[in-house]
């Protein structure tokens, strides 16, 4: 009987994973979209992508990754 009900589990978990990742790719395609659309409307997506990901950052980290950066561009006289 348990391993009825064990069966049962992995089942419904599996389902919703790929559920999940069903809708995990559709997400991705409209953030592939809004990208596309920032292009074309001019705007660096590179830079955005950046911006994006320094907005995901604590103020402390980020703080922390602009020091380290400008430190290694002072260093190879890049700044």
């Amino acid at each position: 009987m348990s391993d009825i009900i064990a069966a049962d589990q992995l089942r419904l978990l599996i389902e919703r994973i790929e559920r999940l990742e069903e809708e995990k790719k559709g997400i991705s395609d409209d953030i592939k979209d809004v990208y596309g659309e920032a292009k074309s409307t001019g705007f660096d997506v590179k830079t955005i992508r950046q911006i994006v990901r320094l907005r995901r950052m604590e103020k402390h980290h980020r703080d922390e990754a602009e020091a380290l950066l400008e430190a290694y561009k002072n260093a190879l006289g890049l700044a």
